[in-house]
């Protein structure tokens, strides 16, 4: 008796496992796997490069018309070494500014002094505007930048300027309330306003000058020069012991100038 009872409880055991095993099986809740999102192999082409839209320029030195917002500047010499055309990586330029002696409406003075003399073959752009009366103005002289930066394939780290006696002082003075546009500056034969050279303390500068210059005293150079040292300014002074006023033709013949220019940049 005693051993089918205990027969009979394992097969209710057994049946019980059975059909609970079974309830599990058939309420097994089975998620659903998305299916894989295919990978894409095959190679997407490049987008072809941003093709240049600034119109191609005559090599050498032409006239150029300007608008700056009044008639103190209405034209000046564009430079445009070879491979401009070719080569459509971005340029540096230098702005030069000539003296009272080139003031007035005939370009072809402006041609013949200073940086537009011996440009020619010079790995930079060059740009050169006229004076049309009184005094250069500096409100054009903005206008005037801005004109350029957008007309032509330029280097915006790589601007530089440049004068020579009264553009020698515009040199100064501009440089000084925008330092931001120029990666360097040469001014020949000029002077400035030493009470704001601290805004050019970052800016590097090569000023040149004769001793004997008897139109604009040599101290306004040595002036300049003193106080950017004073305040640990890069600069760079050459004066010559004689020469007059003429102090440019020795500077821009000097072959270094141009290397160290155009190793400076912002």
């Amino acid at each position: 008796m005693k051993k089918r009872a205990i027969k009979l409880f394992s097969h209710v055991f057994v049946l019980s496992t059975l059909a609970l095993f079974s309830c599990s099986k058939t309420g097994e809740l089975i998620p659903v796997v998305p299916p894989a999102t295919p990978i894409d192999t095959v190679a997407k082409p490049t987008p072809p490069p941003v093709k240049d839209t600034l119109p191609s320029q005559t090599n050498g030195i032409t006239v150029q018309d300007v608008n700056s917002g009044g008639a103190n500047i209405t034209n000046y010499l564009l430079y445009i070494p070879d491979g401009y055309n070719e080569n459509q990586d971005k340029w540096p330029i230098v702005i030069s500014l000539h003296g009272v002696g080139e003031i007035g409406s005939d370009i072809n003075v402006v041609r013949n002094t200073g940086l537009p003399k011996v440009v020619k073959g010079k790995p930079f752009i060059m740009v050169a505007p006229q004076c049309r009366s009184n005094w250069w103005n500096a409100d054009a002289l903005e206008v005037f930048y801005k004109a350029i930066m957008a007309k032509y394939r330029i280097d915006p780290s790589r601007v530089y300027l440049t004068g020579l006696s009264m553009g020698g002082m515009l040199t100064w003075s501009w440089a000084e309330a925008h330092p931001e546009h120029f990666a360097a500056i040469i001014p020949i034969a000029g002077n400035g306003d030493v009470k704001q050279v601290s805004k050019i303390k970052n800016t590097p500068v090569w000023a040149f000058h004769s001793a004997n210059d008897g139109t604009v005293s040599v101290n306004g150079s040595r002036d300049m020069v003193n106080a950017l040292k004073a305040i640990g300014g890069n600069v760079k002074y050459t004066e010559y012991p004689d020469g007059g006023h003429d102090s440019w033709t020795r500077a821009y013949a000097t072959p270094e100038l141009y290397t160290w220019l155009l190793q400076q940049h912002k």
